[in-house]
């Protein structure tokens, strides 16, 4: 039947349901549901084997509990939340990149995938398919960078940027939700700064040149905003910051401290402040887990919601997320 010979409520009728499948199959194609809160994995510093032992809690900060005896630290969850990657760290020399079932303890750590280059792996891609590493080839060669790995078995090393700074390297930090990009740090002659480059080593280019960074973003489950910390003068502590994937809308989130407390940017000479650092969303996008405190303080994680109202603290540990940041995942809360 053509249109043209349809009634006006056979033609209203065809128009919306053509507006709902186009609608459907929008959200199909170019967007990605948003996930549950669930546990918050992070390393602590443990003294007596003198190495990061990874940890995991629920957001209001019961049921914390060792994953592992084993040295592993800057644990990031998998998008599904039933593994996490981390940095296992076996004595100089001897890094390596390990996955662990938090559930069972069962754990691999992958064989290097080069044996000239060092992998330190810990970024998953959406699909949970690949781990983002930063590489270290050898000196004066152009190994350095960012690579991929399979995270079923550590194999298919694939090279995404290249760092020929003699003393730089590019440190990855999360991936976009859609999987086509990575958000990373960059040391090099330019800046020490935060890039975007897509995932087939494409696009490169500094977002925060003349900022001076101290996490390297983490992409929102919307995908339209990163969250990093910088320290908004040199005489400052690190605050927490949010902008758009080019660099733009600049803004600093003001998390609102109770009363007596240190805020985020305190000056570096009050003796009594430590920074804010290390922010990664939640899976909802509502809130942001990040590290506070310093060596002297004590460094604990919390969180907060995205407008700077609500924070918490979620661990008392007073050596927490040493490394790398807390991240949220969806495991199931524990009960």
């Amino acid at each position: 039947m053509r249109i043209a010979s349809m009634s006006k409520v056979q033609r209203a009728t065809l128009i919306g349901l053509l507006g709902a499948l186009f609608t459907v199959a929008s959200a199909t194609a170019g967007a990605k549901p948003l996930g549950h809160d669930g546990q918050i994995a992070f390393s602590r510093y443990d003294p007596l084997a003198d190495r990061d032992v990874l940890y995991r809690v629920n957001p209001d900060g019961s049921h914390e509990q060792q994953v592992l005896s084993a040295p592993i630290g800057g644990g990031t969850w998998s998008p599904d939340g039933t593994r996490i990657a981390g940095v296992v760290d076996n004595g100089p020399g001897a890094v390596s990149t390990g996955v662990v079932n938090p559930d069972n303890g069962n754990s691999v750590v992958f064989p290097p995938a080069d044996p000239d280059v060092d992998n330190y792996c810990f970024v998953w891609s959406p699909d949970g398919a690949s781990l983002a590493c930063e590489t270290h080839g050898p000196a004066g060669g152009d190994r350095t960078g960012i690579s991929t790995i399979r995270s079923s078995d550590g194999g298919g090393l694939k090279q995404v940027t290249t760092n020929l700074t003699p003393w730089g390297n590019d440190v990855p930090s999360d991936y976009s939700p859609d999987g086509r990009r990575l958000v990373f740090g960059s040391f090099g002659e330019a800046c020490i700064c935060i890039a975007v480059v897509n995932v087939n080593g494409t696009g490169l280019h500094h977002i925060t040149n003349g900022i001076l960074v101290s996490s390297f973003g983490s992409w929102s489950p919307r995908g339209n905003q990163i969250v990093f910390s910088r320290h908004a003068t040199e005489d400052v502590h690190s605050s927490l910051w949010v902008m758009h994937s080019d660099g733009s809308g600049l803004h600093e989130i003001h998390v609102q401290v109770p009363a007596g407390q240190y805020p985020c940017g305190a000056p570096n000479a009050d003796p009594t402040a430590g920074g804010c650092f290390d922010p990664r969303w939640s899976p909802d996008g509502k809130k942001i887990v990040f590290g506070r405190g310093d060596d002297e303080l004590g460094r604990n994680v919390y969180s907060v919601n995205t407008d700077g109202s609500g924070l918490t603290q979620v661990t008392h540990g007073g050596a927490d997320q040493s490394n790398e940041g807390a991240d949220w995942g969806t495991h199931p809360l524990a009960d």
